[in-house]
């Protein structure tokens, strides 16, 4: 399995598959990092990416806790903090488990 920036690479590739545009790559903070941020039509996305060679202790889902949703949470404020305006926005996530060629997104992934 490859590293974690080519994960993020994988994943951004696959969303703009889907429809998605780039807006920022490892959005970094005093509150953490945001792998993506993405904008599907009016909404901004902010997008969590996760790899695990296996689903052993729960898998790249269950990496994700709630300390992390938190950490998450927190720096997307600080972003959106520095936009003239408020746009819909929601938290998805993209994991890739093991060798599977396609990635699984989740989107609202958390509130």
């Amino acid at each position: 399995m490859a590293d974690g920036s080519a994960a993020e690479r994988q994943a951004e590739h696959f969303l703009t598959r889907q429809g998605l545009t780039l807006v920022s790559r490892n959005y970094r903070c005093r509150m953490g990092e945001i792998d993506l941020i993405m904008r599907e039509r009016d909404t901004l996305v902010f997008i969590e990416v996760r790899q695990r060679r296996h689903a052993a202790f729960g898998g790249a889902l269950a990496s994700i806790d709630q300390r992390k949703q938190h950490k998450l949470m927190a720096c997307a404020e600080v972003y959106l903090s520095r936009l003239p305006h408020l746009p819909a926005c929601r938290f998805d996530v993209v994991l890739l488990q093991g060798d599977q060629a396609t990635p699984h997104w989740i989107k609202n992934a958390f509130p």
